[in-house]
């Protein structure tokens, strides 16, 4: 018969979240060390029934800090040979980089598209928060237990809580991308209690992406390049007219001349309006700043067209003719190019 010394379990950095530490012929005698980890609880069990719960720290074995145990074994006043006990090593650190994705579209009511079809992706983590209930729950006296045994019940309830989280949400489908903060916390919050009962703690959750249906993508697309030309309609009618005119121009028949011919005219009017509206309007502004008054050559004030000395500074200014702009003499009577009246 053997006895353990030390009693402890090295994480090698697997997935393992449960570990049954070897005991062979191996017994506890009073006095073994127990060493347990940060990130680990150790359980001991008597014949299949859970016991004593050791925390992070060093214990040295004996009656005082096996009550449960001691209870169970019947000792009157502790143990004092040694006794075989299955042993577990419970692993409390995070799995993170759990993937989760909606195998089967959610679908949304929303006020905008009515019943949409969407599908969603991410990650979360999770850890063991209580090790008992998540041994007597899961786990039970199995020699190891790795994390990938248990993400696709964990999986379930997440997708479970994205459905009611997105519902409750009432939120449209083309503001889920600037909400996929809220939206986590919410799904954090619907998971909680289910995670709690079976001693596991829900530390993250992401929400990555959306994806909506494909013909409501072409639809939303669609609608954008609309949208992108209602602000420039009369430009995107002259670009598609004159592509009209060089392809009806490339056409050598009669028809296809008449029609170029037709719209080249067309095009041609069109474009001599903009011309001559452009002109008017630049003569219009032209002599609109003629009305207006001149500007001093010496100060930059504004002066009126029939100032003879700058009001800012008093600089001796050239006489104009307020209805051309022409210079004039001091004493002419009328403009010598448009004939307007001075005097």
């Amino acid at each position: 018969m053997g006895i353990l010394k030390n009693i402890e379990w090295t994480d090698t950095g697997s997935d393992l979240i449960v570990y049954k530490y070897p005991i062979s012929k191996d017994h506890v005698n009073k006095g073994s060390a127990l060493t347990v980890r940060e990130s680990q609880v150790a359980i001991f069990v008597d014949k299949g029934r859970l016991a004593d719960v050791f925390l992070p720290g060093f214990y040295k074995l004996d009656t005082d800090n096996l009550p449960i145990l001691t209870k169970l074994m019947s000792w009157k006043y502790g143990f004092e040979t040694p006794f075989k006990s299955d042993i577990y090593f419970v692993n409390t650190k995070q799995f993170t980089n759990q993937k989760w994705g909606t195998v089967n579209p959610i679908i949304v009511r929303d006020k905008d598209y009515g019943a949409v079809r969407i599908r969603g992706f991410g990650n979360y983590a999770f850890k063991v928060d209580d090790a008992y209930e998540f041994m007597k729950n899961l786990s039970g006296t199995l020699a190891s237990y790795n994390a990938s045994q248990i993400t696709d019940y964990l999986r379930s309830m997440v997708l479970s809580g994205i459905s009611d989280a997105i519902g409750e949400s009432k939120i449209s489908v083309l503001d889920m991308a600037a909400n996929l903060q809220e939206l986590s916390k919410m799904v954090e919050a619907k998971v909680a209690e289910e995670f709690k009962a079976i001693g596991i703690k829900l530390t993250n959750f992401v929400f990555e992406s959306f994806s909506l249906p494909e013909e409501l993508e072409k639809a939303l697309d669609k609608n954008t390049s609309l949208g992108m030309l209602r602000g420039n309609i009369d430009v995107y009618t002259q670009v598609e007219t004159l592509e009209a005119m060089k392809e009806a121009a490339k056409n050598p028949g009669q028809a296809g001349g008449t029609m170029g011919a037709g719209m080249g005219l067309g095009m041609g009017m069109g474009l001599g309006n903009i011309f001559a509206n452009n002109m008017q309007n630049m003569a219009s502004t032209q002599k609109q700043n003629q009305h207006a008054g001149r500007v001093c050559p010496s100060c930059n004030a504004q002066v009126s067209a029939r100032a003879k000395f700058c009001p800012e500074c008093g600089e001796r200014l050239a006489l104009t003719c307020p209805e051309c702009g022409s210079e004039v003499k001091p004493n002419a009577k009328f403009c010598p190019e448009c004939g307007k009246k001075l005097k």
